[in-house]
């Protein structure tokens, strides 16, 4: 027989050549700097992954930045914040702004760093030097100034739970201009300097009353303050219905250990808080932090709690799309699968896995598109049976226990062309490194099938949804039927909804819509 890859198709060779290698050294396509940024920015944590270390995806982020326009540098850091929930990420494009154009800065400054956290990484990235400077410089500093003297007290006593570098340690650095007493004995009461005790603000003067009589009421400071001394069963229950919303579905085990659902009306007041429409909203879970919080909850917590959990779960998801036609999800269940989906950080790995965003994501779509069908895949698909009327997090969980074996992104796709299935949407979620269907020249695997998939179902569109920042792709971008997007907040759908619907092409023009 004649060689195959000689005399191939005219139709393979009109497909796009891979032009790169991906991290298991198989054919891939590169992002180009826009598409790149707003996949690391949506996705990337600076730590280290599967595939790649923190200071690889750090230099990344920086050489896309630089490749690009500051103007849509800064739109991607707003994007990753207001709707990704993203957090290093925002913060350090913001400090790459101070350089790369500081009047952007400040805008972005303004939209992004929302909260002391936020404004403890952005100090701390200032301070690192990794963004071309090793202090914070004169404008930066008046931001950073500016957001002390704006915080309300609640805020600033909220930002002083972090260190490295703590809030004592950046006021000491910008010595913000406080706008009255209060405020000044706050600065000297936080820094270790002399101050009016009268003039404390009555939460601090509180907390330090209460320090030194425990039988007075719990003060009304951030519940961090109070959790490093001896607490009673009642003073717990006091905190379940003061601590925030995303503290409350965190330390769930803990109050179930501390006694507090044993006390009266706690079991009620904890589940009513978390099934809160308008507290979920302002909140902005992630879901996938919700289905973990409830595959965590151990048995002292409460039945009636773990179910409100699973009704915050659903309600984070209202952004699944409803996608008309046969619908078919494909998760990547493979090895690399099981690493954490933010990233390992010594001490500090989430518990969250890849598998399980993905896991995720495909329940969540046959939740709301109860005729989609569920392909996972390793190095071929595996069989699994889901009921598209169980729970969300029930078929997440059937998802998520499958893992291991090599990746191959093509072999959903090769097994719907095998039965020569009728199809209008194809979502894969993934890590985007197939390696078992590494191809010697031409196209990816995945290209290969998709244009068989297409000669058959020509108004076909194919989502890839890449939830690690590696910076390549199976499929090409700039074509009308594909769309790669990263990310794994419920923003993700949002973006899948408006490209099924034709109201956009690719996931750059939506981060270039937002207004900075």
């Amino acid at each position: 027989m004649a060689n195959k890859g000689l005399f191939a198709s005219a139709i393979a060779k009109l497909m796009p050549a891979a032009d790169t290698r991906n991290r298991e050294g198989a054919p891939a396509y590169a992002y180009g700097p826009e598409h790149k940024l707003a996949q690391l920015a949506a996705t990337g944590t600076l730590a280290d992954g599967f595939y790649g270390a923190a200071e690889a995806q750090l230099a990344d982020v920086l050489e896309a930045a630089r490749a690009c326009d500051p103007y849509f540098v800064a739109q991607a850091a707003v994007y990753a914040r207001r709707s990704g929930a993203m957090k290093d990420m925002p913060s350090l494009l913001a400090a790459y702004l101070t350089v790369a154009d500081p009047d952007l800065a400040v805008a972005v400054f303004n939209r992004v760093i929302d909260n002391g956290r936020m404004l403890r990484n952005f100090v701390q990235i200032m301070r690192s030097g990794q963004v071309g400077r090793s202090s914070l410089g004169s404008r930066p500093k008046r931001l950073v100034q500016r957001w002390l003297e704006r915080a309300s007290m609640a805020q600033l006593m909220a930002a002083a739970t972090g260190k490295d570098p703590s809030l004592a340690d950046i006021v000491r650095m910008v010595h913000p201009k406080p706008a009255d007493a209060a405020r000044r004995a706050f600065y000297g009461w936080l820094i270790g300097r002399p101050y009016d005790v009268a003039a404390l603000p009555a939460e601090i003067a509180a907390f330090e009353a209460w320090k030194a009589d425990r039988t007075l009421p719990l003060p009304a400071v951030p519940f961090e303050w109070l959790t490093a001394f001896p607490l009673t069963a009642e003073n717990w229950a006091v905190l379940s219905t003061r601590i925030g919303w995303q503290a409350l579905r965190m330390n769930l085990n803990t109050l179930a250990r501390n006694g507090a659902f044993g006390v009266a009306g706690v079991t009620d007041a904890v589940a009513a808080r978390l099934a809160d429409a308008d507290a979920i909203a302002k909140a902005r879970p992630m879901p996938y932090q919700l289905m973990v919080a409830l595959g965590q909850a151990g048995e002292g917590v409460p039945l009636k709690v773990q179910a409100a959990l699973e009704d915050a779960l659903e309600q984070s998801l209202v952004r699944v799309p409803m996608v008309p036609g046969r619908v078919v999800v494909c998760p990547d269940v493979s090895g690399s699968m099981g690493s954490p989906a933010t990233g390992y950080r010594k001490g500090a790995s989430s518990k969250v896995r890849c598998i399980d965003v993905a896991a995720l994501v495909a329940a969540a779509m046959l939740r709301t598109n109860r005729d989609a069908r569920v392909l996972p895949f390793e190095q071929a698909v595996v069989k699994l049976k889901l009921d598209p009327r169980a729970r969300v997090a029930v078929n997440a969980g059937k998802l998520a226990a499958i893992g291991g074996g090599g990746t191959c992104v093509s072999a959903p796709l090769a097994q719907l062309n095998a039965e020569r299935a009728r199809v209008d949407l194809v979502v894969i979620v993934s890590d985007n490194e197939s390696w078992i269907d590494a191809t010697r020249h031409g196209a990816t695997a995945t290209m290969r099938e998709w244009e068989r998939l297409k000669n058959r179902n020509p108004a076909a569109r194919l989502v890839c949804i890449d939830i690690q920042p590696y910076g390549t792709a199976q499929a090409p971008q700039g074509r009308t039927d594909i769309l790669n997007v990263g990310g794994f907040s419920d923003a993700v759908f949002d973006t899948v909804a408006r490209f099924v619907s034709g109201e956009t092409r690719d996931w750059v023009s939506i981060v270039k819509q937002v207004e900075v």
